[in-house]
């Protein structure tokens, strides 16, 4: 083939291990520098190039947007892939940013569907105020079955996709991932006419959405503040 294209950290890291000739498109992928698959963002060298949907305190976000829909959540779980080399990247944002909103994190590690399940039989055990929900594969594809089981749980849960708010979940606030894949198209046509992957700038998310769900507030009982509902990029009665 003469260009490869990458869904997610994990599929890009498997890419690399393989081949360091075939240009590589990243079409996105979690903190690229931090995770290791390139040098720097402005030039990433070798034979890789695409984007990142890792933005700078996007965790830290959902923490603090979970906060105000919830301000009594003094203990929020965390729902992480281990696997995913993003995820411990963010853990740790959290963990540094949570003493100054008053939480504390209940870490819940799950790498296939079974472990979301045993999750939450943890947290319908333990009790915490809120969930977040870190961005992997494995969350996206089994975001229904999440949104489920925190309505079952009567957890309030913020996601990292809008399909999770969709089935059901409270909040997401999230990257754009059609932007990103729109993008990702012309890195292709670049290479294809020439240009070498490792000399063009990975480039970082610049479109976020935020959702929120009305049907699931009211489920748990939760009056939506009117500074959520402002900043809302869709609404779902």
């Amino acid at each position: 083939v003469d260009v490869l294209v990458t869904e997610g950290t994990p599929a890009a890291h498997a890419a690399k291990n393989v081949t360091s000739v075939i240009p590589i498109v990243i079409g996105n992928a979690g903190d690229p520098v931090g995770s290791g698959l390139v040098a720097s963002l402005a030039r990433p060298g070798r034979n890789i190039t695409g984007l990142s949907d890792f933005a700078s305190g996007l965790a830290v976000k959902r923490l603090q947007l979970l906060k105000e829909m919830v301000p009594s959540a003094s203990r929020v779980a965390v729902l992480s892939n281990p696997r995913n080399s993003t995820n411990p990247l963010q853990l740790k944002e959290l963990e540094a940013a949570d003493p100054a909103l008053g939480v504390t994190l209940l870490a819940l590690d799950a790498t296939k569907l079974e472990d979301i399940d045993r999750a939450f039989t943890t947290i319908r055990t333990e009790r915490p105020g809120a969930l977040i929900t870190l961005g992997d594969a494995l969350f996206g594809m089994h975001g229904s079955r999440i949104a489920e089981l925190a309505a079952k749980s009567r957890i309030p849960a913020i996601g990292p996709v809008g399909p999770f708010v969709d089935a059901g979940g409270l909040m997401s606030y999230a990257v754009n991932f059609d932007d990103l894949h729109r993008r990702a198209a012309t890195y292709v046509d670049k290479i294809l006419k020439g240009a070498k992957p490792g000399e063009l700038p990975i480039e970082q998310p610049t479109k976020l959405n935020f959702v929120v769900n009305l049907k699931a507030a009211r489920q748990l009982g939760l009056t939506v503040p009117q500074s959520i509902l402002y900043r809302a990029d869709r609404v779902i009665q």
